[in-house]
């Protein structure tokens, strides 16, 4: 480490030490300057190391705190992050960059603070560290976004300490998160952002000249109050497009200027806290923000393209709660079914699908159907999207180790009756699993195939061998999402055509099992009404179950194909999602026009 070596080289502390250094350094969570000061290294050689590396003044200025004004530049939240904080104001030199003069001129208005300021003043930041989490980075967006011209200066720890306490209302000390010590339980309260106040769209005439900020913050609310499933931000070369998925459908929300397309997604890194400078390679994170009194959570993604970074924000709203079995829109059989499964003490379920087709949804309710005060249920879940009563839920993180498969391993030690593995997405998991549901555990978890027959293929290609599937396997279930019909919103096909597609289709069922359907009846479509023009609203799953009896169990021992189980299945009574979708359109719920999307 380049400031390690100088300090040794200046002999201010031992190559051994400096090796003690860096080695405490892999395996604490506190900054550098803590380390050092543990160390005994005085605070001034570390203030001259830093400006001989990196050209930035030390401070010398004035010893009083900031104005409390100056403390509304940044949050107290980001001045622990980034290890800065405000130090004065001053008149402005002739060395400041004349870009910022210019927006620190037209944003004069957005913030208070700077309403009674001239162009004269700029704002003085001290930084403890310029190596630390992007922080030059951070403040340039930061400042620059809301106008604040703005010079950075070298402080040390102590003094960063002295002047944090400026963050607190009554003067009081404030001791940063990363400085309490082991046992203390002062309340570390996350600080969210609330946007339940920012504008509820975003006007055309503004997207040129408004603040960063309250520009993501519009975005995210307008997206929260459409229902939206994901947010795209996305340079597609002449504009950069901000596009939402409702029900299932992508559609442009708002079209940005390119000059912005760099800016907006530096916001919503900073957001995530993830590295605003590596733009070569995808990065994931997370954030949550508050709105109308409840909190929302935001899965983001960027990803770089030909026209710069896309940025895609999954939206987890746990406020919408956790739906009961019965409002999934499982049909009687299918319900059956279900609770059949449930009954059981151990086995395995697995529900699979695409990306976004409500396999969570799925398993939430399912979950919510287990007796959770005799029985131990456990989750290891990524994310965690609903917060379920009396059960134990663990947040999954792979980038230090904590996989499904190492979290199924420690769940096995906690006496669980019941687990959820979030997703069984290699080999080692779906072998836990099974193991698992084997040894008198009921699991239940998701896998991505096609079909719920598929669901047996797929775990012979992880190499789980026949004879642990057969006995352990309660049911498999594929889901899709097809849209709604609206209300008042329904028309009756009355096209033969149709009706002989929809009798040809189920013409292999059993006739018992055929009369217990709806097929008598017309299918519908949507139509546009007065406050609807698509006619759709909303989204319904379609299901196919495959339950797992001794014939089942049989075919797969032998190993026989799909095809022959769909046989044997059928015979039972098995419909596949087309068909459900079907006898759904048939009920008015769906239109026939989504049968042919599956």
């Amino acid at each position: 480490m380049i400031l390690l070596n100088l300090l040794v080289s200046q002999n201010v502390i031992s190559e051994l030490e400096a090796r003690a250094i860096e080695e405490e350094m892999k395996s604490s969570s506190s900054p550098l300057d803590e380390i050092l000061s543990e160390h005994n290294v005085p605070e001034a050689a570390v203030l001259t190391a830093r400006n001989a590396i990196y050209g930035i003044p030390v401070y010398d200025g004035n010893r009083e705190l900031a104005d409390q004004d100056l403390y509304t530049i940044f949050d107290k939240d980001k001045a622990e992050r980034y290890l800065a904080v405000p130090l004065a104001l001053r008149t402005i030199d002739e060395g400041t960059d004349k870009k910022v003069l210019e927006r620190f001129e037209e944003a004069k208005q957005e913030k208070d603070f700077i309403k009674h300021k001239t162009i004269e003043d700029e704002v003085l930041i001290g930084v403890v560290d310029p190596e630390r989490k992007n922080v030059l980075d951070a403040l340039q967006f930061i400042l620059t976004s809301a106008g604040v011209a703005y010079r950075i200066y070298l402080i040390s720890l102590g003094e960063f300490k002295r002047r944090f306490v400026g963050y607190s209302p009554d003067g009081q000390d404030i001791v940063p998160q990363y400085a309490r010590k082991r046992g203390d339980t002062s309340d570390l309260r996350e600080d969210i952002i609330d946007i339940t106040d920012e504008d509820d769209t975003l006007l055309e005439s503004l997207v040129d000249s408004i603040p960063m900020v309250k520009m993501v913050n519009i975005i995210l609310k307008n997206s929260i109050m459409s229902l939206a499933s994901d947010i795209h931000i996305e340079n597609v070369g002449d504009k950069v497009r901000v596009r939402t998925r409702v029900d299932g459908v992508l559609s442009t929300k708002f079209n940005i200027p390119i000059s912005r397309h760099s800016a907006m997604a530096a916001r919503v890194k900073i957001l995530c806290g993830i590295k605003l400078d590596e733009k070569r390679k995808p990065q994931d994170g997370r954030f949550s923000v508050r709105y109308d009194g409840h909190k929302i959570d935001f899965r983001v993604s960027t990803f770089p393209s030909y026209y710069g970074e896309k940025v895609v924000l999954r939206i987890l709203d746990s406020y919408r709660g956790v739906k009961k079995i019965e409002d999934i829109g499982f049909s009687k059989e299918h319900l059956a079914q279900i609770r059949r499964a449930l009954a059981k003490p151990y086995g395995i379920v697995l529900i699979s699908g695409p990306t976004g087709s409500g396999k969570t949804t799925t398993l939430y309710s399912m979950l919510n159907e287990v007796d959770r005060e005799k029985r131990n249920v456990v989750s290891l879940e990524d994310p965690i999207e609903y917060n379920i009563p009396s059960m134990s839920q663990s947040q999954i993180f792979p980038e230090i180790g904590y996989t499904f498969a190492n979290g199924l391993r420690s769940v096995l030690r906690q006496d669980p009756d019941v687990i959820m593995v979030g997703e069984i997405r290699d080999a080692e998991t779906a072998q836990l699993a099974i193991q698992a549901a084997l040894t008198g555990h009921l699991v239940f978890s998701t896998i991505h195939t096609n079909n719920a027959i598929g669901v047996i293929t797929r775990l012979l290609d992880m190499g789980i061998d026949p004879y642990l599937i057969a006995p352990t396997l309660n049911l498999a279930i594929a889901q899709r999402l097809v849209r709604k019909i609206d209300k008042d919103a329904g028309e009756e096909i009355t096209d033969p055509g149709v009706k002989a597609l929809i009798e040809n289709k189920f013409k292999d069922l059993p006739e018992e099992f055929k009369k217990k359907l709806p097929l008598d009846g017309n299918p519908y479509n949507a139509v546009p009404t007065s406050t609807n023009p698509s006619g759709l609203k909303g989204r319904a799953p379609a299901f196919e179950m495959l339950e797992v009896d001794h014939e089942i169990e049989n075919l797969i021992l032998a190993k026989k194909p799909e095809d022959d189980i769909w046989v044997a299945a059928r015979k039972k009574g098995m419909i596949d999602m087309k068909e459900d979708a079907i006898i759904k359109s048939l009920q008015g719920l769906v239109p026939f026009t989504e049968v042919e999307s599956l």
